[in-house]
């Protein structure tokens, strides 16, 4: 039998491919969709068909990987978006574009509950923290490195389409080769939505920001790009320095977060989010000619957006026992997952209605509405006490499978 390093290891490199593919081909959709006369909206709704495939995925998967096994529902997910990626450049038909995002959404999640589900097997109390860092480190770097893939081909023509089903094709090479045992079957999180409005609506409504937002965002940003005139090399730069900003100041915010009422840190970056998307909205076509200071206003919006979903977590778990975390964590995610609908159908309204720059006018107002709320709930209710919280952990936002990795959550047994 392999061991645990070396499974670990070809689980975290299948991870990567799929997600370079992934961070490839959802820059590359809207610019190709662009380029092949889809309408604003249109281009909107792929966003939202791709989130409501994810959702779906998170429903079916796990009856999905006890039925047929991880690592044949690993391979099936693979080939499948590798298939719906082939098909785009294939045909400029609407119908055809929404089914083809619908089913790598779908099939994302698939993924992720299959790779995730072998960490937490190989994890224990004592290196869970340790893994969940590793596997936050691979899923921003793939995203970040799946954007220069862009510089690989013409994104008018089939090769970045191509380019990106071999990631997903090769993602299955580790997978199949790994001779780590199934993992052991866990217990699904049970969601309450309505308990985790009222135990930390500040961190409900983090997530329901996180969807609206990043979900407008990573479907309609590199739209925003092609209206400022963005070479392929400036696309792929721009999407760069927003993933490096979450990815380098996260960690630091949320230790900061550790020693104040964590609101206060969620108003401050949601306000500074607000401020950064009013800079790009009204003042983007005259700072990208300085160059360096347009891109420092993209490193903040990093910045400040990503670190939100984690930040959202990290306060709602400040109000509940480490027992009830993973399913605490699990109801936010699917809000998350649920509120990333309509964020880009709503973003693409308003862009169809005032233009690409509009995109960062919406992400400014609905990052002000959640600074105005966290300020509100701040005079509202006294913050969780110091003694019974745990130091912030950074958290993907990716399926609920990932969440019993976080070190802040029930103690579990050490594998075998």
């Amino acid at each position: 039998m392999s061991s645990p390093g070396s499974s670990i290891a070809a689980i975290l490199v299948a991870t990567a491919f799929f997600l370079m593919g992934n961070g490839l081909i959802g820059t590359l959709t809207p610019l190709r969709a662009h380029a092949a006369g889809f309408s604003d909206i249109a281009i909107g709704a792929l966003g939202a068909w791709y989130y409501l495939g994810f959702v779906a995925g998170c429903v079916v998967g796990p009856r999905l990987l006890s039925r047929v096994g991880h690592i044949r529902a690993f391979s099936v997910a693979a080939v499948l978006i590798a298939a719906a990626t082939l098909v785009q450049p294939l045909s400029p038909n609407t119908t055809v574009w929404f089914a083809a995002r619908a089913v790598t959404g779908l099939c994302m999640a698939i993924l992720y509950m299959s790779v995730e589900s072998w960490l937490n097997d190989r994890a224990s109390n004592t290196n869970r923290g340790r893994l969940l860092s590793l596997y936050v480190v691979v899923n921003l770097s793939a995203l970040l490195l799946g954007q220069w893939l862009l510089l690989l081909g013409d994104p008018q023509s089939y090769e970045l389409f191509s380019i990106g089903a071999i990631a997903y094709c090769i993602c299955v090479v580790p997978m199949g080769l790994t001779r780590l045992p199934a993992p052991a079957a866990r217990e699904r999180p049970r969601i309450d939505i309505p308990r985790l409005l009222s135990i930390s609506p500040v961190g409900a409504a983090g997530c329901v920001t996180v969807g609206l937002a990043n979900g407008a965002f990573w479907t309609l940003a590199p739209i925003y790009g092609q209206s400022l005139g963005f070479t392929t090399r400036d696309i792929a730069l721009f999407m760069s320095v927003f993933i490096a900003g979450g990815a380098l100041v996260q960690w630091p915010l949320g230790r900061i977060s550790d020693g104040m009422d964590r609101r206060w840190m969620i108003a401050a970056i949601c306000s500074a989010a607000s401020v950064s998307g009013l800079i790009l909205g009204a003042l983007g076509w005259y700072l990208f000619p300085t160059g360096n200071l347009f891109y420092a206003v993209v490193f903040v919006l990093g910045a400040t957006m990503l670190p939100l979903y984690s930040l959202s977590i990290a306060h709602a778990n400040d109000r509940l026992s480490r027992a009830e975390f993973v399913d605490a964590s699990a109801g936010l995610l699917m809000i998350t997952a649920a509120a990333s609908i309509p964020g880009p159908l709503l973003a693409s309204f308003v862009i169809a209605t005032a233009g690409p720059f509009s995109l960062f006018i919406y992400t400014a107002l609905v990052h002000a509405a959640m600074a105005f709320y966290a300020f509100t709930r701040m005079r509202m209710k006294e913050p969780a006490p110091f003694d019974t919280r745990d130091l912030f952990s950074p958290v993907p936002q990716s399926s609920p499978a990932a969440l019993p990795l976080d070190p802040r959550g029930p103690q579990q047994e050490k594998p075998l």
